[in-house]
């Protein structure tokens, strides 16, 4: 609705709104500032200086969850408002309770010998003049420019000779007071032009120590990979064991069973030619199903419509087989490599089965388009929502797989719906 009200505005009151928009950022920073960064950094301290003492053990995890949450809203609100990501840069810990007595010593040391505590706390102490100055600089502007346009030309009298607030000379008469006018709309239309720019300087002052140093990235992404190769061997001896198990139970049972007819009939052929053609007929049937589970069982490695259309053609055949109506849209500049295309089709696959199975959906969703480097895909729906990667739904094996590609998967499914699955690989197509 705000989005259709500021189209049918003028570009003027477009822009104006836009810089006022900015202006109110500008006061979030500065009050977050003050009451979150100061509060924090003395509790910081606080809690290190009681260290000594043993009591700071307890604290030290609480105070670093706050401190982390308000680093986190910092980096959200970095690319939700000027589109510059910040990548969070803190070790795993081996645990996250607070409140784990037991293993607050050894939680203390793993934040203690991470590298991203100290500069947060860094952080946290320059934040408070920083974020004050680049905050309320502007809005500090536009409220000096406003009194001088409105209050001193009208109340001047009342105060009596003075230097006004609004004015940078003594105010003496009518004339004094009204120069301050011009004097105000030019604080004014300084400080709506300058609250993006520094916005986006606090931004960047942000970045520089909430995001991960090079070393820091570094270690991180050797952690990355250690986890992704193991999740990689997890997941291929899983496909491994899938594809022995529907062999062994279904083709291979078929196979043994078809030989066993044909043994049989051998055997019966003088004697019993009516049982012989029943055998047959059997061994027939036998052999037709087993050819129909091993193409199932090729389609499950990688389906013909895949190698034969691209991703683009094998995801619209797949919608079009469901029973959910699926609204498609596409947008590929040419096809990625086979395994990410083998991949992301699995993927999308069973994020649909997913819809159909359980989430009593009317209407779903694909959406599917490369950009930065990335294949990225959208798979939603309006069922009832719910899903869970850690609820045994099967969404854990898709994130298995896409880690082997060093893909990511993010679900959004509260109660009630809708349910969003997205996934990004980096790719080259």
């Amino acid at each position: 609705m705000n989005k259709i009200w500021a189209a049918r505005l003028p570009a003027s009151s477009r822009g104006l709104a836009h810089r006022l928009h900015w202006c109110a950022r500008g006061l979030a920073v500065a009050v977050l500032s003050q009451i979150g960064s100061l509060v924090l950094f003395t509790a910081m301290a606080v809690t290190l200086a009681s260290l000594v003492v043993g009591v700071g053990f307890l604290v030290l995890p609480v105070v670093m969850i706050a401190v982390r949450g308000l680093a986190n809203f910092h980096r959200r609100t970095a690319e939700e408002w000027s589109g510059v990501p910040i990548e969070t840069p803190y070790r795993p810990t081996d645990s996250n309770d607070p409140y784990d007595t037991a293993g607050s010593v050894t939680h203390c040391r793993q934040l203690l010998s991470d590298p991203a505590t100290w500069r947060d706390f860094l952080w946290t102490l320059l934040d408070t003049p920083v974020g004050l100055v680049l905050g309320l600089l502007p809005a500090s502007f536009v409220a000096y420019g406003l009194n001088g346009m409105f209050v001193t030309p009208l109340l001047w009298e009342s105060m009596g000779p003075h230097w006004g607030f609004g004015a940078i000379w003594f105010i003496t008469d009518q004339t004094e007071a009204n120069l301050a006018i011009p004097q105000g709309m030019l604080f004014v239309v300084l400080g709506l032009l300058i609250s993006p720019s520094l916005a986006r300087l606090h931004i960047r002052f942000n970045r520089l120590l909430l995001s991960p140093t090079r070393n820091a990235r570094l270690t991180l992404r050797v952690e990355r990979l250690t986890e992704t190769r193991s999740e990689t061997v997890e997941s291929q001896a899983a496909e491994l064991r899938r594809i022995e198990r529907d062999l062994h139970d279904g083709a291979q049972a078929r196979l043994v069973s078809l030989g066993m007819s044909l043994g049989l009939a051998d055997t019966l052929l003088e004697s019993n030619p009516a049982m012989v053609r029943k055998l047959l007929a059997d061994a027939v049937e036998s052999s037709s199903q087993a050819l129909t589970e091993l193409r199932d069982l090729v389609r499950g490695i990688h389906p013909p419509v895949l190698a034969e259309r691209g991703l683009d053609g094998a995801v619209r055949a797949l919608a079009v087989s469901l029973a959910v109506p699926v609204e498609v849209q596409i947008d590929l500049p040419s096809r990625p490599q086979l395994p990410v295309e083998s991949a992301v089709y699995f993927v999308i696959a069973e994020a649909l089965t997913n819809i159909t199975k359980h989430s009593g959906a009317g209407r779903a969703s694909v959406r599917l388009w490369y950009a930065g480097g990335k294949l990225r895909a959208q798979v939603g729906d309006d069922g009832r929502g719910g899903a869970d990667a850690e609820g045994g739904s099967g969404l854990r094996g898709l994130q298995r797989r896409l880690a082997a590609f060093d893909g990511e998967l993010g679900i959004s499914s509260p109660t009630g719906g809708p349910t969003l699955v997205t996934m990004e690989l980096p790719c080259a197509l």
